[in-house]
């Protein structure tokens, strides 16, 4: 008699076999060991010291605080999944190696087909061209992919990278607000490009696999 078929990661939880690929880069949901990878990444520097460019200032806590809700994020981002509510966050990884993590996020997205996107990419990693890169692939992934009619972003003013990657993509400015990740506001811009301006010039070739099978945890 056969032994029945091992039963996958993307057999259980179908988002684990999605793949998003440009012609650098592969984004997907990250293993448990792959996780493990990003800390390693995001420990080697993400940002000088001094300087915060996150909404939540996760890298503050030392060691093992750091490490322990670094995990825990992703963990939590996976068990209180639905389709009403979901984030994904997308490792991405350059030659098998991983470098950053790509975000997106949708919430009541059957109604408003809304997507806010964000990211980190690792210190040895920025400044040649991967970050605007990465940000293309999820954009694709909304907008080709799920048919999202928004896209929406943030950063702080003082983020000269991402302003200019949310520029130099498209976006638009929607409006001003403020955050404090380490307890003193400070101003941000927020951004928004709609389905027709993604789709009113030529883009990066990106391929999009195994959307099918979990489209429906995406409530698209």
């Amino acid at each position: 008699m056969d032994a029945p078929d091992r039963t996958t990661l993307a057999d259980a939880w179908p988002i684990f076999g999605l793949r998003v690929r440009t012609e650098r880069l592969e984004l997907r949901l990250p293993t448990d060991d792959e996780i493990l990878a990003l800390i390693d990444v995001a420990k080697a520097g993400i940002h000088a010291p001094e300087e915060m460019p996150f909404g939540v200032a996760f890298t503050d806590p030392p060691s093992p605080e750091f490490e322990q809700g670094f995990v825990q994020h992703h963990w939590s981002i996976r068990g209180n999944w639905t389709p009403e509510a979901w984030q994904l966050n997308l490792g991405v990884f350059h030659d098998g190696s991983p470098m950053g993590s790509q975000s997106i996020h949708g919430k009541q997205f059957a109604i408003y087909r809304t997507v806010d996107t964000g990211s980190w990419l690792g210190a040895a990693y920025q400044g040649q061209g991967f970050g605007k890169e990465m940000r293309t692939a999820v954009l694709a992934f909304a907008f080709d992919g799920l048919g999202a009619r928004y896209a929406e972003s943030g950063a702080f003013t003082d983020n000269d990278r991402s302003n200019a990657v949310s520029r130099a993509l498209g976006y638009e400015e929607n409006g001003r607000s403020e955050l404090a990740p380490r307890g003193e506001p400070r101003p941000t811009i927020n951004w928004r490009m709609s389905a027709e301006a993604w789709r009113s010039r030529e883009r990066p070739p990106v391929t999009i696999e195994g959307l099918d099978a979990c489209r429906v945890l995406f409530g698209a």
